[in-house]
């Protein structure tokens, strides 16, 4: 589903208004405006669509690829919304979790918080972030649900083990691991980048994609005229398990 940005309404599903707990992963890994991060805008339409059917609790869940506290980072974003809680995900207890896929494509457990588990609904907020090889969409945002002190390797930060085992392999395994409810991709802004995550340029989009994360991510690629494997992976992976 793709909606104009202008106009944006969350219109939450039957599943939201029977939750206890909803958790939101926004893309907010860094204090810079979006479309680097997930813009306030969309976050709070989501939170009011939410609220207008639901007392559950919200949870806002991210953490930086350096392991810094992100609760600056949510001040520098303005993420200040009333009865939201905000966490971090070094601070939280994880556990391991297995994929669920047979012959898993690079990774057979992950190391999640606990938290994600213990929530009832789940929804990725990504940014329209159209990098290269690897667009950063609803999937890719999962990555920063990762404790980064378990994969970062030997470099100074960041998730270089996983970088080792292929990341478009690890989206698709990090897809059947934790099956996020809702996808949704904030493209008021359209940020096409480089290696570092301010380097790139931005431009007016308009637009909101909405939907099952693997089919809010293809419907954006396509926009972007991209092809990643990850989804591919996915659909190979989607006909094992049917199997």
């Amino acid at each position: 589903m793709i909606l104009d940005a202008a106009d944006f309404v969350f219109k939450p599903a039957p599943a939201i208004a029977r939750a206890r707990r909803i958790l939101i992963k926004p893309c907010a890994a860094y204090p810079l405006p979006h479309p680097v991060t997930t813009s306030r805008q969309t976050l709070e339409a989501v939170i009011k669509g939410i609220r207008r059917v639901s007392d559950a609790d919200i949870i806002l869940l991210e953490g930086t690829p350096t392991g810094a506290s992100m609760q600056p980072i949510y001040r520098a974003l303005g993420y200040d919304f009333p009865r939201v809680l905000m966490l971090d995900v070094k601070d939280c207890i994880w556990v391991e979790v297995e994929n669920p896929l047979l012959h898993a494509l690079a990774v057979p457990t992950f190391w999640v918080p606990n938290v994600v588990l213990s929530s009832d609904y789940l929804i990725s907020i990504a940014s329209f972030k159209v990098m290269k090889p690897i667009p950063h969409f609803s999937i890719m945002n999962l990555v920063g649900l990762l404790p980064v002190s378990k994969y970062h390797g030997s470099a100074a930060g960041g998730w270089e083990t996983l970088d080792q085992f292929g990341m478009e392999k690890v989206l698709a395994d990090l897809y059947f691991t934790l099956p996020f409810d809702l996808g949704i991709i904030d493209a008021r802004y359209k940020f096409s980048g480089g290696d570092g995550p301010a380097e790139g340029e931005s431009e007016p989009y308009g637009r909101i994609f909405m939907g099952e994360p693997y089919e809010v991510d293809r419907e954006a690629s396509r926009a972007a005229r991209l092809q990643p494997e990850y989804l591919d992976m996915i659909d190979a992976g989607r006909a094992e398990l049917e199997t």
